[in-house]
């Protein structure tokens, strides 16, 4: 770890000139005290740091003090300064590498392609965390270390021992043979056989995770864009799925499909709405997507989710019909 940060320390003055000793103990998240300590340890080891006095004084680097990495043209340059900007690597607990391997390649580029890929990433958004309707994009919060030891479980091609806490489910432990990582709108999940059937595990649900001394049964090399439309296809077509007929305002189509597993069939109606054949995981599942639309959608079969709905909407209504609210 001080390593890194003595790089981490040496590549911000490159990159900003001076800087007090206060101002780097932020950047690196260490204290005063360790930051003129890892000065101090620069300095013995013959790197051109020195201290300037004053009211304006800090720390820099002799100008002549640089790294360079050559053969990247401008759009590559730009590409690996917009990959970096992606959120998949705090999934995968790697968001802190991620920065610091973002400072490293930025300060080894030729002056010309540092300033103008710097330049151009600012002009590029990738990924923002709300929408042009406020809504926010809601990412899983994962443990760093639980995550670490999938991670290693994976590149590794170990069993892996998880304790997963499915949704309204009592944690169970399970041993699994890994196979990849995937990322998806926020939300990170591991794909994995266990007992030769393909499973898939969201992160944020996995308790404990232990990478096992035994090797993960899975082939050498793996399709993983295949794999997962294959892993897709399974979860579509098991568990109690239901099919709900819905008619649905044309401007709330796109948030219904987002909640959905799938949409059989649809079609414009007489009324300038929409007519959909919907298939959501379970009757609660679909409840509760219906429910996000208000009466922008009309559930048309079948007639128990009707009655639900019904029943939570009168619910609603005597709850909030009889004057101010209890004191």
């Amino acid at each position: 770890m001080r390593a890194d940060r003595l790089v981490s320390l040496v590549l911000l003055l490159r990159q900003r000139g001076r800087m007090t000793a206060d101002a780097l103990a932020r950047e690196l998240r260490v204290s005063t005290r360790t930051v003129l300590r890892d000065v101090e340890a620069l300095s013995a080891a013959g790197l051109p740091v020195y201290a300037e006095r004053g009211r304006h004084g800090g720390f820099v680097l002799l100008p002549d003090f640089q790294t360079a990495l050559t053969g990247l043209n401008h759009d590559e340059a730009l590409a690996l300064v917009v990959a970096g900007s992606r959120r998949g690597s705090q999934l995968f607990g790697l968001g802190s590498a991620l920065a610091s391997a973002m400072l490293k390649l930025v300060d080894a580029l030729p002056e010309g392609l540092r300033e103008s890929a710097a330049g151009a990433a600012q002009r590029l958004l990738i990924d923002p965390e709300t929408d042009l309707l406020s809504r926010r994009v809601a990412a899983d919060e994962v443990s760093d270390a639980v995550v670490a030891e999938i991670r290693h479980a994976v590149f590794a091609g170990r069993k892996l021992s998880l304790s997963y806490a499915g949704a309204d489910q009592v944690p169970k432990c399970r041993t699994v043979d890994p196979i990849g990582l995937v990322t998806v709108r926020g939300q990170g999940y591991l794909l994995a056989t266990r007992y030769g059937a393909d499973r898939t595990y969201r992160l944020s649900l996995v308790l404990a995770a232990k990478a096992l001394d035994e090797p993960a049964q899975r082939p050498d090399t793996v399709d993983l864009d295949r794999t997962w439309q294959e892993h897709n296809a399974q979860l579509r077509t098991g568990g109690d799925q239901v099919t709900v007929l819905v008619r649905v305002d044309p401007a709330r189509r796109d948030q219904l499909v987002d909640t959905a597993l799938a949409v059989r069939d649809e079609e414009p109606h007489a009324d300038g709405w929409l007519r959909m054949n919907v298939v959501f995981q379970d009757a609660r599942h679909a409840e509760w997507a219906l429910w996000q639309h208000s009466t922008c959608a009309e559930v048309l079969a079948p007639q128990a989710l009707r009655t639900s709905l019904h029943h939570r909407a009168a619910t609603i209504a005597i709850r909030y019909g009889g004057g101010p609210a209890p004191q």
